[in-house]
């Protein structure tokens, strides 16, 4: 047997396949719904995945809005923030984000307390930072990506 001839395939930019997935996040936990959907953001689900090549999906989460927080997490954990200057450290709650992600000035399909916790969940380097930009959030059932024909995924029956 000619062990030369085995060789490892290393994925690349250019030969992975990138899909758009559809999950619809109502009465869906926060963090066990951001977990998974880190993994499809990383392509963990998939069999050609490598830890340094960007080959997930691009994810669309709707009805955000309705997503749950057990137990008195939406008004008792607290996200901090600091801006760099004396006193300038901010406590942000779940309550509060949730309430950033109506206001107009916000790009579309940002949603301020997702994006924090799938930050989290994510490498912390250009890798992560290209990731991030990848998953569209909105609070209502309607998005502008239809285009894309995105196939819609059951989140419960991911592992």
């Amino acid at each position: 047997m000619d062990t030369l001839s085995f060789k490892t395939v290393s994925p690349n930019a250019q030969k992975v396949e990138r899909e758009w997935v559809l999950i619809d996040a109502t009465d869906q936990h926060l963090g066990r719904l951001c977990s998974k959907v880190a993994k499809i953001l990383r392509g963990k689900n998939k069999p050609c995945y490598s830890p340094f090549v960007e080959c997930g999906d691009n994810v669309i989460i709707v009805n955000a809005d309705k997503v749950v927080l057990t137990g008195k997490k939406l008004t008792d954990k607290i996200y901090l923030n600091y801006t760099g200057y004396p006193g300038g450290q901010r406590e942000l709650t779940p309550e509060v984000l949730m309430k950033k992600s109506y206001n107009k000035h916000l790009k579309p399909g940002m949603h301020p307390l997702f994006l924090r916790v799938m930050k989290g969940m994510l490498p912390k380097n250009t890798l992560g930072r290209r990731l991030i930009k990848n998953v569209h959030i909105y609070n209502g059932p309607s998005h502008p990506h239809e285009a894309q024909n995105p196939k819609v995924i059951d989140i419960n029956k991911m592992k």
